[in-house]
């Protein structure tokens, strides 16, 4: 094992001294040094032709690249020269429809291009290779996200091309403002990123710190944006979701108009948006599609329906257990008929329907899709029947689970529905040892955490904390637009004006 372990490593040493060198006038060497780099490396073509009277080869990642292109832009264009090549520049000249055309002397920026999915082009006697961006290969269309399905807005979604997603973003804002910083992480898997803002709009010391902890970030492979997003937000122990993912264009657009950074992943449809506040997780995209009085309505119905989502079960076991004056006779009656035969006392009934209710949640996303939904739906019917009937929990129970449930789904983002999901077992913990005091509690501790957290330095809980009465008109409730004439100032300090004029609409006796 030891001789094996010291095998490798100096296998590793060499093949990292041998990237880190120039790039030789002689092709056969070079070529030498790369076949060895990508032994056993199947997907990895090497094809050799004449480009004029020199020898040349190119090589790419066979899935990756657009053939046709390099047939047509680079083959067949190199081999009717007929003249002896001497310089990068003059090859340069010959591909100018072959797209973005750049010149290395390295050849570990020759593999890390390669890999990334560009041609590498050799030419014997030159000591400068040159890459062509040609990529190609299968890709999923542009389609309608699944995750933040809307009745009104665009039906575009990103897609796990980079360069797709940059586009759409390109295409909902047309301004030369609209500034977008390449950036590569992942030792192994050497991951392109983009990093997207708008000039005049960000600024610059958020700009600064969300480079400074990109750069920071040394790992073997980022696989998707929920890696980066682990590792720069502000408190890694918090449930509460720091950064805003997205895979709507339209979102990403609206936010960077706002001041703030959107961070766009090779390989993952899930955009990442900063700062981001807590109230930005209970707005959906639509909000701003509606009409304003549509827009309140939905709003003030989500707070209410996430403080029923996260104590809705606690106060049912508070109030049964220890505060049965607070419930009205009547009701009371009922209850108590209800769970008379019940063997367990009001906070275990609860855990078990609500650890029930979420495992046929989790059953119902793995299950495929065409019986998943079947599977969650029935089985909540089927058990709950069950379960009252055998006489393991009460008929109020499986209603107030039901519409805890049902309030969970009303938040528009998952990350912050799975975290209110996660904290109302704690909260049911409190009510069943303290009552309605364990949940005032509770309630305090997190209130005090939201106020105390902070995402790329903007108070979490802004605008309501600290209170600025201005940008409360885009929180509980949406203006109408011709009121949302100043963009937030937690991410703005200059040019926050939206609207240059005011366009209040006339009423009939002004016109």
């Amino acid at each position: 094992m030891k001789i094996s372990r010291r095998k490798n490593t100096k296998t590793s040493d060499l093949h990292t001294d041998k990237t880190e060198q120039q790039i030789e006038s002689e092709l056969d060497q070079n070529i030498k040094v790369l076949k060895e780099l990508f032994k056993d490396c199947s997907d990895i073509v090497f094809r050799s032709f004449k480009a004029g009277e020199n020898k040349a080869y190119i090589i790419f990642v066979d899935g990756l690249i657009d053939t046709k292109s390099i047939q047509f832009h680079v083959l067949e264009a190199l081999e009717e020269i007929e003249q002896e090549l001497h310089s990068a520049k003059s090859v340069k000249e010959k591909m100018l429809s072959a797209g973005t055309v750049t010149e290395t002397e390295k050849l570990d920026e020759l593999v890390k291009q390669v890999l990334s999915g560009n041609t590498g082009l050799m030419i014997d006697g030159l000591e400068t290779a040159l890459v062509i961006d040609a990529k190609g290969g299968s890709r999923r269309s542009v389609a309608e996200p699944e995750t933040e399905t809307a009745i009104r807005g665009s039906r575009e979604g990103f897609t796990e091309s980079l360069r797709v997603n940059t586009s759409l973003v390109r295409h909902k804002i047309r301004s030369n403002r609209l500034k977008i910083i390449a950036k590569t992480v992942g030792e192994e898997t050497q991951t392109n990123i983009a990093i997207l803002y708008i000039d005049g709009l960000c600024a610059p010391e958020l700009l600064k710190e969300v480079e400074k902890r990109i750069d920071r970030i040394k790992i073997d492979g980022i696989l998707e944006s929920g890696y980066i997003e682990e590792l720069i937000e502000d408190n890694s122990w918090s449930l509460f979701p720091q950064i805003q993912n997205t895979e709507r264009p339209d979102t990403v657009a609206a936010n960077l108009l706002e001041g703030r950074v959107a961070v766009i992943v090779d390989g993952t449809p899930f955009s990442l948006v900063l700062p981001a506040t807590f109230w930005q997780f209970l707005q959906a995209s639509e909000d701003y599609y509606h009409r304003f009085h549509i827009s309140i309505f939905l709003r003030v119905l989500r707070v209410l329906f996430i403080f029923l989502a996260l104590e809705l079960p606690a106060i049912y076991v508070a109030v049964t257990t220890y505060h049965q004056e607070m419930i009205p006779t009547n009701l009371l009656f009922s209850v108590a008929a209800s769970r008379e035969a019940i063997p367990f006392p009001a906070f275990v009934e609860a855990l078990i329907m609500e650890i029930s209710f979420e495992a046929l949640r989790e059953a119902g996303i793995r299950l495929p899709k065409l019986v998943g939904q079947a599977v969650s739906i029935l089985g909540a019917l089927v058990i709950g029947q069950a379960a009252v009937e055998a006489g393991i929990v009460s008929a109020p129970m499986v209603i107030i689970v039901s519409m805890t449930g049902i309030a969970s789904f009303t938040i528009p983002r998952f990350n912050m529905a799975i975290s209110i999901r996660l904290l109302r077992f704690p909260i049911m913990i409190l009510a069943g040892m303290f009552g309605l005091y364990g949940i005032v509690l509770g309630s305090l501790v997190i209130l005090t955490h939201l106020c105390k957290l902070r995402s790329f330095g903007v108070p979490y809980f802004s605008p309501l904390g600290p209170l600025q009465f201005r940008e409360l008109k885009d929180v509980f409730i949406r203006a109408p637009w011709w009121a949302l004439d100043k963009r937030p100032t937690q991410t703005i300090q200059h040019d926050i004006t939206r609207q240059k004029t005011h366009s209040k609409p006339r009423t009939p006796n002004e016109i």
